[in-house]
């Protein structure tokens, strides 16, 4: 792998399809750089790197994440997809010699002016795309995309690209880091996985250029001031600026097409486009590998890993200490572990526990009270269906006081 340019991009084995499509259309701008798949997935039946548009493949288990069982299922998927992102970022400088890089999420397809990205990081470390660059003009759009950006992130994180400069690899490390441990889609929290860390990157790191051309990262979100010309044949232009990249964003939930019905009608050439995108998928795989499971969205059992069991399972340090494979439902050797994991949140879940009665040991210490009644409220919160978020965030806040009370408690 000589090429100093190096691109990626992190997927379950039902993206392949898609990533299939970026590789390719990559490769055709750009032979010469090396395109890597970052996989948190076993490859699926028949998949042979030789035949396939990645120069290399990467599994997440490869990267040099501590306790990687229990960080995995910590994760929902999309939340484990871009958590890696980081840390495959630290990994393919090192590993490589990578002197640019550059992040494209699956369902991207790049149609030209690679040259203009690789030349970007010559002058600057830090390279990003807002959601959007000009103004809305209308109340929907205002409501639709300005205030979607506060709420998402400013800067879209399916494009990001970072030079091996002192400031690039201060930024790359940075994220790996907060990735590492805060990547979630938290809104209570002010989180929405790897998006709005970055909100913070202009403040605290020099050498980041914001790339406001029309022509890179364009996606329904942005379509209400940019129009598309041209056609599939003879080039699209964005504003009269040649296309770099289109992000086909919310493709499978239904949501790319309804936002190009409402903000793409003045560009025709952008639902050719669209069709053209259906059949590239289709033609790499999409309708044998699009809904097969990941091998993380389930217990070693087969049973499927629910939203609360995870997230549980994050805010409680003593199951992830109890439980290290938290995947496991047997061959656990100690008979109180039976089942695992998932057969200990079952037994929680079917506690007829009094809202209004708490029993306490005399024995027991200020430390294990004021501990166990933080893991109680844990409990409550994440094994109750519906919760109120006002009282949702006040048993966390709660919780978190009595952690901290515990942590003084002689």
């Amino acid at each position: 792998m000589s090429s100093t340019v190096h691109a990626f991009t992190s997927i379950t084995s039902n993206y392949i399809p898609k990533a299939r499509v970026l590789g390719e259309s990559l490769k055709r701008v750009d032979p010469t750089v090396c395109f890597h798949l970052l996989l948190s997935d076993d490859p699926p039946e028949g998949f042979d790197l030789a035949n396939e548009p990645f120069d290399n493949l990467i599994f997440v288990e490869s990267l040099p994440i501590e306790n990687i069982n229990q960080w995995v299922f910590s994760h929902r998927l999309v939340e484990l997809c871009t958590a890696v992102k980081g840390t495959a970022l630290e990994w393919i400088f090192e590993e490589y010699g990578a002197q640019k890089v550059f992040y494209f999420d699956p369902d991207i397809a790049v149609f030209g002016r690679m040259n203009d990205l690789i030349d970007e990081l010559d002058e600057n470390s830090i390279l990003l795309t807002p959601h959007l660059s000009d103004p809305e003009i209308t109340h929907r759009g205002i409501i639709g995309n300005e205030i979607s950006s506060l709420k998402h992130g400013v800067f879209n994180l399916g494009f990001v690209g970072v030079a091996n400069t002192g400031e690039g690899r201060r930024f790359s490390r940075w994220w790996r880091d907060r990735l590492l441990h805060f990547c979630h889609d938290d809104h209570m929290r002010d989180l929405f996985t790897d998006q709005k860390w970055v909100n913070l990157a202009p403040c605290m790191f020099d050498e980041v250029k914001v790339l406001r051309s029309p022509a890179f990262n364009v996606a329904t979100w942005n379509l209400s001031t940019r129009k598309a010309t041209g056609s599939l044949k003879e080039g699209i232009q964005i504003n009269g600026e040649d296309l770099g990249f289109y992000h086909f964003s919310g493709f499978d939930s239904g949501l790319q097409e309804t936002a190009l019905k409402e903000y793409g009608n003045h560009s025709p050439v952008l639902f050719d486009l669209r069709e053209w995108y259906i059949r590239s998928c289709e033609q790499h795989g999409q309708d044998q590998l699009g809904a097969i499971p990941c091998k993380y969205s389930s217990y070693d059992n087969g049973e499927t890993i629910l939203d609360q069991h995870r997230i549980l399972y994050r805010a409680r340090l003593d199951l992830q200490q109890t439980f290290p494979n938290p995947y496991a439902t047997s061959g656990l050797g100690k008979p109180e572990l039976t089942g695992g994991y998932q057969a200990w949140y079952q037994a929680q879940e079917e506690l007829n526990v009094s809202d209004s009665v708490l029993s306490v040991a005399p024995d027991t210490t200020m430390k294990s009270f004021l501990a166990n009644v933080a893991n109680y409220l844990d409990a409550r919160i994440y094994s109750t269906a519906g919760i109120n978020p006002i009282k949702k965030l006040t048993l966390k806040f709660t919780a978190s006081c009595l952690r901290g009370a515990a942590k003084l408690a002689s």
